[in-house]
């Protein structure tokens, strides 16, 4: 008999070689139906690999997040067979699981998939499921993986099993077919009910720009045909929401070929937009205690080699500027933290003198490549609301916990009110990813840990997701379409302040470390302001929103009574233009209603004779006749109920 921990603290008792499916039938029936992947000691397994020592059982449905990945990665074997079949010769490569769905790399020579060949992929794919054939995971040694895909000429398995020990080569049969896995899979093919290709895209062999190009076939999978009915409405939504649509019609931002790709180009709302984040920040951090410093766009290349940016990033980054001095090389800041651990060495501290908060709104360059830009969520020049807080060992909890309560402030102060918390930790198994000795790491991840638990954060914990120099806590927000988007991060760094010799005068008149809080409650003014905008669909708050409203004169005799509503807004502070254009109100108010303009005032003789505007508001609703001094109490009473005090 073995010995089976479940998650609640219950432990079972089985014969040995039972399966995960065995248990969960022990447990209901109800559950066994539902049971689609499992984890025994921290290891994903099938539902029906033999279970042949004591240890920790987690069994997974749809509903679960590991689940899915199961479900979403047997799905592209399925629709792996069906390209196979519908498209001779095609070589196989790579078919992982995604976020929403599945990705397949293909090399179809000289055939080509476009979206009217999607239809009959889905098709045959669905016949395939139908078929209910049971995946079943196989070892393979590696000379008999190598001969079969060396009889097929597939030289991308072959370089995939080449880079394998033998012993750990597995292959996952279903009906026809077989392919190169490592497992994770759902019991049997009949489970999916719905398949849907979404698109297709260019992607290199295994990221690499010199390798050849492959097509990429991205799709997406349900249980039920009514939650794929559900997904495709709120992709019609998501298109609606996209922010390089928005940005394009709201005159936000552009992009040009001749300044480079991943190089937005800020125009007047948008960099009014930008600025009015930054105030918003800046005012309270003020508050919170720090201090703004500015440091320039490139350093000497000595710089990140002593940080360790260059060894892990250098290879993938732009490459060093050579100056006319021989040996002299600089690099485009790739991150702001070396440059402020220098501020911080330019004078002696005492422990009297910590914490110190240094923050600045820092551009940083890193070369993305082409294939993986995607208008402002991947960029290859991002400005960071960046921080770096230097405190004594003792400080760093309550230093940790009041970054949460900034992160906090700033999230619900844009309405994002939906998210949990990620606390990324490092690989054990993986020590060559990290800087720094193992007791600095373990004192980091406790703290932020125990920070998260005494903050009352609804968080997980992920392992391998730590930056090299420390492990952080992400903040993992919910937007209106229900996606999961990082937003926010605070990291706890003890490494580099080792590396730059950092140091401050204790009460005991020795030398000490100080420990370093990296934190950026935006993330980037660019991906923030992307996931704003398809989070609000370009309603953004009225505190932020470029222009707050339009006052539309109903002829041109009322432009000189427009100009005194303006007049008179400005005075408010309010946000405000006139529409003089020789058209119809009618066509004014919808294209304010276009281009999400929060309040349009209307004006004609009444409201001259009267002093007042008509008001009506984004959506249709109508406010009816107010004195501008009312309007802008309105104004004011809904700022304040989102833009609370920090």
């Amino acid at each position: 008999m073995i010995k089976i921990t479940l998650p609640d603290g219950t432990i079972k008792e089985h014969a040995k070689g039972s399966t995960p499916m065995d248990i969960a039938k022990g447990i209901s029936e109800g559950l066994a139906r539902n049971v689609i992947s499992a984890k025994f000691n921290d290891t994903i397994v099938e539902t029906v690999t033999p279970l042949t020592t004591d240890g920790s059982l987690t069994l997974f449905t749809w509903n679960n997040k590991e689940g899915k990945t199961a479900f979403w990665h047997s799905t592209s074997h399925v629709v792996a067979q069906a390209i196979e079949e519908l498209y001779p010769g095609v070589k196989l490569t790579i078919g992982p699981a995604i976020d929403n769905g599945f990705y397949y790399d293909v090399d179809l020579g000289e055939q080509t998939i476009s979206e009217k060949d999607f239809p009959q992929i889905e098709k045959r794919a669905i016949e395939i499921a139908r078929g209910k054939h049971h995946f079943k995971l196989r070892p393979v040694s590696k000379a008999d993986a190598l001969n079969l895909y060396k009889s097929q000429g597939n030289e991308y398995k072959i370089e995939l099993i080449e880079n394998l020990e033998d012993g750990t080569i597995t292959f996952c049969d279903h009906d026809t077919f077989t392919d190169l896995c490592r497992g994770g899979h759902i019991p049997q093919t009949g489970i999916i009910k719905a398949i849907k290709v979404l698109s297709v895209a260019g992607a290199y062999w295994r990221g690499d720009e010199k390798n050849k190009q492959l097509t990429r076939v991205y799709g997406i999978s349900f249980p039920k045909q009514k939650e794929l009915t559900e997904y495709l409405e709120l992709l019609e939504e998501a298109k609606k929401r996209d922010h390089r649509k928005l940005g394009k019609e709201l005159e936000l931002f552009t992009f040009s070929q001749k300044v480079g790709q991943g190089l937005p180009l800020w125009l007047p709302k948008g960099a009014a937009l930008r600025d009015r984040l930054e105030q918003f920040l800046k005012k309270a951090q003020k508050k919170a205690g720090y201090q703004m410093v500015v440091t320039p766009h490139i350093g000497q290349k000595e710089l990140y080699v002593t940080s360790g940016h260059y060894e892990k990033y250098g290879a993938d980054s732009f490459q060093p500027i050579k100056t006319p001095k021989d040996g002299e090389e600089f690099l485009l800041k790739p991150m702001n933290c070396p440059h402020h651990c220098e501020i911080f060495n330019s004078k002696p501290w005492s422990y009297k003198d910590l914490p110190q908060r240094f923050a600045e709104f820092g551009t940083v360059y890193r070369y993305e490549q082409s294939g993986e830009l995607h208008g402002l969520t991947r960029v290859r020049g991002f400005t960071q609301d960046d921080a770096h807080i230097f405190c004594t060992p003792e400080q760093l909890d309550q230093e940790f916990k009041n970054v949460i309560d900034l992160s906090l402030y700033v999230l619900g102060c844009l309405g994002f009110e939906n998210f949990t918390a990620q606390v990324s930790v490092r690989d054990l198994e993986k020590p060559e990813k990290y800087i720094g000795s193992v007791e600095n790491w373990e004192k980091a991840e406790n703290a932020i840990i125990s920070a998260a638990k005494e903050k009352g954060l609804d968080f997980t914990i992920e392992t391998g997701e730590a930056a090299f120099y420390g492990p952080k806590l992400d903040f993992m927000v919910q937007d209106a379409l229900g996606r999961s988007w990082q937003l926010g991060t605070i990291q706890v760094d003890y490494n580099l302040p080792e590396r730059f010799d950092l140091t401050y005068k204790g009460s005991d008149n020795e030398s000490h470390r100080p420990v370093m809080i990296h934190r950026a409650p935006f993330g980037s003014m660019e991906r923030f302001i992307a996931l704003l905008l398809e989070h609000t669909g370009g309603n953004f708050p009225l505190w932020l929103i470029p222009d707050q409203a339009i006052i539309l004169p109903i002829s041109e005799k009322y432009e000189k009574y427009a100009k005194k509503v303006l007049d008179s807004l400005e005075n408010h502070e309010i946000r405000a233009l006139v529409d003089k254009r020789n058209e119809t109100v009618g066509k004014k108010i919808r294209e304010a209603e276009m281009n999400k303009i929060p309040f349009m005032l209307i004006v004609g003789e009444k409201e001259e004779e009267t002093n007042t505007v008509s008001i009506r508001r984004h959506g249709g609703e109508d406010f009816g006749t107010l004195s501008v001094n009312d309007f802008a109490d309105l104004v004011d009473r809904e700022i304040n109920s989102t833009l609370k005090s920090f």
